[in-house]
């Protein structure tokens, strides 16, 4: 039944996902010379589209001296700008082109870190992006009609979680809402006949974290347990493994982007190579989507540190599209001392160093209220010399332009929104 309603569903608002998902099932056997073939094909189709179609672009083109005919190569992509999320959000109306699609979507970002984004995706571009998930699905043997647990969000008026419930059943999905016993025991009842998971990464670890504090019965029939939105720490792993019987994969992209990768089950993170070019520049992220004509993205600075894998590291799982080694972090705002300006990409470095020279794997989130002073809240329990061991290990980052406060911190309560491991009230 639900295959059928799936079906129906998708004929009406993704069709042109019928054409999609068997082009990348077939282009994820191709090389890497061929998928770079196809990234310079539609990469030219592209700046030729946004200098014809967007008033932005024609004006950030001609200002550089630039025309579409410059891009011979896909190194040649470096002669073009690099735009961020403010720009996007100023340049909002000029950005877009002036195509006339059949069928247009608005969407929007999350917001969490900062003014939310709306814009228009044509179909095609949007059934792409749906494709481009369900194949990296079919890798675990997950059709997205079946049954499947969702965490996110739950900020609802009474009508509004009324009418979410309906969408979810319709999708055959049902997800956790709070953390209360019977919430959870509902949710467990659910798990029973769930064939995949997913949602907020911190979600799910907190709901492994009292399945497993409460001993209740693990779900036998899981095919995939996935992560998005947020970073998946490694210290999430082993509740999660624990639960549901299998580590969190994840699919990693952004509203604007689309999909940037998907983990195979070799635990490498490919690139999606037919929808995006990835970029990374001083450890950050730079994306350009190759598949989107409304609101065209051309070297966008996404906002997270990044590390590619060697051109030449391979996969066991036979495919060749580009690896993410790592996706280190949100870049968030500036960390500060008494006297210097630190990136709060440091306390990725801290906590990575505190796992592989001690083997001290934690949960944190680093608070600062004042110049010169950080509050670490850690999960664990730590031993004085275990606060000892943080301590020293972030003095060699800060110096003596910081001191710091270490606290015990509680389970994050479910918030159905994205957690951030560094919040600054500094004012300046």
């Amino acid at each position: 039944m639900f295959k059928g309603i799936y079906k129906i569903g998708q004929q009406l608002r993704n069709p042109s996902i019928a054409t999609w998902l068997p082009f990348l099932k077939e282009s994820e056997t191709w090389s890497l010379a061929s998928l770079e073939a196809y990234q310079l094909k539609k990469l030219q189709e592209l700046v030729v589209i946004s200098y014809t179609n967007s008033v932005y672009y024609k004006n950030k083109f001609d200002v550089l001296g630039i025309k579409p005919t410059d891009i011979k190569t896909l190194t040649d992509l470096k002669k073009l700008p690099i735009i961020n999320k403010k720009e996007l959000l100023i340049h909002n109306k000029d950005i877009h082109t002036s195509i006339k699609f059949k069928t247009l979507f608005q969407a929007n970002t999350s917001g969490t870190s900062g003014e939310s984004l709306k814009f228009s995706r044509e179909e095609f571009a949007d059934s792409f992006n749906r494709a481009a998930i369900y194949r990296g699905y079919s890798w675990y043997n997950v059709n997205p009609w079946e049954r499947n647990g969702y965490f996110w969000g739950f900020n609802f008026s009474k009508a509004e979680k009324l009418r979410t419930r309906f969408l979810d059943s319709l999708q055959n999905r049902f997800r956790i809402f709070n953390y209360r016993k019977e919430s959870i025991d509902f949710f467990i009842k659910k798990l029973k006949n769930a064939k995949y998971l997913h949602g907020y990464s911190s979600m799910v670890y907190e709901t492994a974290k009292i399945i497993n504090s409460r001993n209740l019965e693990k779900p036998s029939n899981l095919k995939m347990v996935k992560g998005t939105s947020e970073k998946i720490h490694e210290t999430y792993q082993e509740e999660i493994q624990k639960a549901f019987g299998q580590r969190m994969i994840s699919e990693y992209g952004a509203a604007e982007t689309g999909i940037i990768a998907f983990e195979c089950p070799k635990g490498n993170m490919h690139i999606n190579m037919e929808g995006v070019i990835v970029e990374e520049i001083d450890h950050e992220i730079v994306v350009t989507n190759l598949q989107m004509h409304a609101f065209p993205i051309i070297r966008y600075k996404l906002g997270d540190y990044i590390k590619l894998a060697p051109a030449t590291k391979k996969c066991e799982c036979g495919m060749e599209h580009a690896i993410i080694e790592e996706v280190t972090g949100r870049i968030g705002q500036s960390v500060y001392g008494k006297i210097n300006r630190y990136p709060s990409l440091y306390f990725y470095y801290i906590f990575k160093n505190m796992s592989m020279k001690h083997h001290l794997n934690l949960n944190y989130e680093v608070v600062q209220k004042e110049k010169g002073k950080l509050l670490f809240y850690i999960e664990q329990n730590l031993s004085e010399l275990q606060r000892m061991l943080l301590q020293k290990e972030a003095i060699k980052y800060f110096k003596e332009d910081m001191e710091f406060e270490f606290f015990k911190k509680k389970s994050s309560e479910i918030k159905g929104k994205k957690t951030t491991s560094f919040k600054s009230f500094v004012e300046l």
